[in-house]
């Protein structure tokens, strides 16, 4: 059976329906399919298109076609060119040639459009549940260390020092971010074409509100034309499925660096790591670096979505078929890799020890120093000079700055007196960035529970 070919006199060569064929990967909409033709076939009901006999016949041969591809039972034909051909073949095969009026007064067009929107609506919904339990990994580690400084780094040069806590709820910020717009994709998505037709609307008489309402949409498209070529929300949700990447890699490379000899400030456990064929002694976070190749193939995905579109004329255009291949191995890779990272940052461990020498070893507190200056009256452009004199005498003398002693700092200023050492420890300096925001212990405290409660309430209503 084909939904087409009337007006064709021969058919059409087998190699090019093969490469036109989307089955290969529509399939994924079944379920969608079959509740959308579950709804439309109440609305032809209610039409009088459909006895009540008939639809009574086709909703329950709808319920065997689910059992069938829930149990992975059926079996596609050559001839079914995508979901929505499978799907009605079925249908006629259990209830005979009434099967076929379910197709009254819609098109490809409009059900496929209703059902990749209906799919993001579902799977944003479980894409937020897994960076809601990364986040709750990465809460879970800053409270467990969170009297734990480390050095701070701008430009990959150690900077100021933090604390670990203050570092990891960046992250949960960041994926803050991402689940917003991952719930403005869903929002974007929920919005129903079906009843638009092939673009000029449906001739039919359904009533398109009761039929948002029984597919769970809350709203219905409000242009024919722009319903069934409208794909800005499989844009939105690619766009943040790759933001979610982008975060990912960057905690990967954080994860990456933490674990190295050089910083030795964290530990993979040994079932999220791997070793060399050669080199015995390696400890691999591989994990966290094929998650951070991984997210050039999601944006790239967004690239060719967006490419897609960019010179379609009104309205459906077969170029939109490749608007799901890329939807669907982003949805794939992100779900995977927020796995993969939730179970990584949930079994690591920290080297409270290692942290404390890195923290001793740099010139962290520098800024304090130029602080101390100005609360004694110097302006800043100038304490930032002198202490730019202490830091270069401690490089030619192999000192840091713990190491200094009264006499040498007023050297470089009168202003230095005997309380300026006091400025010069890790912990006094983390407490004076007591700002809203900041790193003082009590401040990311407070950030903690924010974070919390933003984890563990409703979140986002998708």
């Amino acid at each position: 059976m084909k939904m087409w070919g009337g007006r064709f006199e021969t058919e059409p060569d087998l190699g090019f329906i093969e490469f036109s064929s989307s089955i290969g990967f529509d399939a994924r909409l079944y379920p969608y399919d079959l509740e959308c033709t579950r709804a439309w076939s109440a609305e032809l009901k209610d039409v009088g298109i459909l006895s009540a006999t008939e639809e009574s016949s086709i909703q329950e041969a709808l319920s065997r076609i689910k059992d069938e591809f829930d149990s992975g039972s059926f079996e596609f034909l050559p001839s079914d060119e995508d979901i929505h051909t499978a799907v009605e073949r079925r249908l006629v095969e259990m209830i005979g040639e009434e099967g076929g009026k379910v197709r009254t007064g819609r098109s490809r067009n409009d059900q496929v459009a209703t059902d990749l929107r209906l799919l993001v609506m579902d799977t944003s919904r479980s894409i937020v549940n897994r960076i809601r339990a990364l986040q709750s990994a990465l809460i879970v580690q800053a409270e467990k260390h969170i009297d734990l400084s480390i050095p701070g780094h701008t430009h990959l040069q150690q900077a100021q020092p933090v604390l670990l806590a203050h570092a990891l709820l960046a992250f949960v910020n960041m994926l803050e971010r991402d689940a917003g717009l991952i719930s403005s994709a869903a929002d974007l998505a929920d919005n129903m074409p079906l009843g638009s037709g092939a673009l000029a609307g449906t001739a039919l008489p359904v009533n398109r509100g009761r039929l948002a309402q029984n597919l769970g949409f809350s709203r219905v498209s409000n242009n024919s034309i722009d319903a069934v070529s409208d794909r800005d929300f499989v844009c939105a949700a690619i766009f943040g499925l790759s933001m979610v990447m982008v975060h990912l890699s960057r905690l990967s490379e954080q994860i990456v660096l933490w674990c190295s000899q050089e910083f030795g400030i964290a530990r993979l456990d040994d079932a999220w790591a791997t070793g060399s064929s050669l080199m015995p002694q390696k400890k691999n976070p591989d994990g966290a670096e094929l998650v951070r190749a991984k997210t050039g193939r999601v944006v790239g995905n967004l690239m060719a979505v967006l490419i897609v579109l960019k010179g379609l004329p009104l309205s459906y255009n077969r170029d939109l078929q490749e608007d799901k291949e890329g939807l669907f191995d982003g949805l794939d890779t992100v779900a995977g890799c927020l796995l993969i990272m939730e179970r990584t940052v949930a079994t690591m461990s920290f080297d409270k020890e290692r942290a404390a020498v890195l923290c001793a070893g740099g010139f962290l507190t520098a800024t304090d120093l130029a602080d101390y200056l100005v609360s004694k009256g110097i302006e800043f452009p100038a304490a930032h000079s002198i202490v730019g004199e202490v830091v270069s005498y401690c490089l030619r003398e192999q000192k840091t700055l713990l190491d200094l002693s009264s006499s040498e700092l007023a050297g470089f200023s009168k202003s230095f007196g005997a309380d300026a050492l006091e400025w010069l420890s890790v912990d006094a300096s983390m407490a004076r960035r007591a700002a809203e925001g900041g790193t003082a212990p009590d401040e990311v405290r407070r950030q903690l529970d924010a974070a919390k409660k933003v984890v563990s309430g409703p979140g986002w209503t998708l």
